[in-house]
């Protein structure tokens, strides 16, 4: 049931992002509907799981060189790849992919603590 409802908070931290990102009038991000939202989690959330280690792996001393900042790159990018190929779910370029990582990041650990307390 935990999964559900992370799954569920990483969906709406998506749309939180995409508001946020417009509020602000940055480049941000496009949402069509909560069942786009949760598409999208459900897709990064795997590529989190496969494809990420591996690049974290090959980049490896591009992020030591960094301090470890060259993370916030690989998930940007991820962000940007899902939004090439899901319909209903945009991203307004390489910025845009960033902050909505980055934002959509931190509203989902945020929501991740109140799960795991209880």
């Amino acid at each position: 049931m935990n999964i559900i409802f992370k799954w569920i908070i990483s969906a709406l931290s998506l749309f939180a992002a995409a508001y946020c990102l417009e509020w602000l009038h940055l480049p941000g991000m496009s949402l069509d509907g909560f069942g786009t939202a949760l598409v999208v989690s459900l897709v990064l959330g795997i590529l989190h799981i496969t494809v990420r280690p591996i690049l974290l792996l090959l980049t490896l001393p591009l992020t030591i060189i960094t301090v470890g900042l060259f993370v916030f790159v690989i998930n940007a990018l991820l962000f940007w790849f899902v939004a090439s190929f899901i319909e209903g779910f945009a991203v307004d370029g390489f910025l845009g992919a960033l902050l909505g990582a980055l934002v959509s990041a931190l509203i989902t650990s945020i929501g991740y603590r109140f799960i795991d307390r209880s």
